[in-house]
């Protein structure tokens, strides 16, 4: 059986065979969405048994044009994040930038964030891993699986052995992204669990409109993949509305499809767990 290896505090069905599950909007747009969003993920946490972590930005500080949407205020935003929490008893997450972000951030959720394109920033890192949060390290989209190695030791040589690694695809070419599946088993060598991020994973950036595109009927294709090779959890940013979404919509699950998708991902989790017993 292959039991859970996360155990952030105040997860729930930690201890079942399920995958763990980061889901919510790109960023905090509003406390009405934000909530609506969590309440929906919740009813399918329990559902299904799934240990769920709520995921939003409190601010988005890699814009293509400085005239994109980056926030409603950090202080607003954390507290929104802070509020879902302390609500819905379930652990929060959210990315963070610079060091100084680390300690701010710390205070108002259970998991830091450093995203692909700074998961080579030292300082960042070991901010990060003083706060004694969980850290979730997204992998460069310039790096290869084994590459990652040396984000998670940096974070283990600063006293901090609360990590997980997530992979988001490698850049092919000016404006796409890929995934090689095999950087999820050169992960687990570190001996921390691996997220597939399964939303960004299909993002086009660099897009003429200074707008990444994506290829969102591919979601269910990667999150199948992604079980099938051992991915320890999945992050899948969704919104009710993608169109509408403030961030990423492109790229983003439409709400109401979660049931459809993490059914299958549970069943498919079922059938691999079976055959390691």
């Amino acid at each position: 059986m292959n039991k859970s290896p996360i155990n952030i505090p105040g997860i729930r069905y930690g201890e079942t065979d399920n995958f763990l599950l980061i889901a919510g909007p790109c960023v905090v747009e509003s406390e009405e969405i934000v909530f609506q969003i969590a309440e929906h993920l919740i009813k399918l946490s329990e559902k299904y048994q799934l240990p769920l972590v709520f995921k939003a930005s409190y601010r988005k500080a890699n814009r293509s044009k400085i005239d994109s949407f980056s926030g409603i205020g950090d202080e607003k935003a954390l507290k929104i994040l802070a509020s879902v929490r302390e609500k819905f008893s379930i652990p929060v997450i959210t990315d963070i930038h610079n060091p100084p972000e680390a300690e701010l951030a710390a205070q108002y959720v259970d998991v830091l964030q450093i995203p692909a394109f700074l998961c080579r920033q030292t300082d960042l890192l070991v901010a990060a891993a003083r706060t004694g949060r969980w850290i979730n390290i997204k992998k460069g989209q310039f790096l290869s699986g084994s590459s990652m190695k040396f984000a998670v030791e940096k974070v283990r040589d600063s006293g901090n052995n609360n990590i997980m690694v997530t992979d988001r695809g490698n850049m092919f070419g000016y404006q796409d992204i890929v995934v090689d599946f095999r950087n999820i088993p050169l992960m687990k060598k570190t001996g921390v669990p691996v997220i597939m991020d399964i939303t960004h994973s299909l993002q086009q950036p660099n897009q003429e409109a200074g707008i990444s595109g994506g290829i969102p009927e591919m979601i269910e294709t990667i999150g199948k993949a992604a079980i099938s090779v051992g991915a320890d959890g999945i992050f899948i940013e969704t919104h009710p509305d993608p169109a509408s979404a403030k961030s990423d919509g492109a790229n983003m699950l439409i709400l109401s499809d979660m049931d459809k998708l993490l059914n299958k991902l549970v069943a498919l989790r079922k059938t691999i767990n079976s055959f390691n017993s």
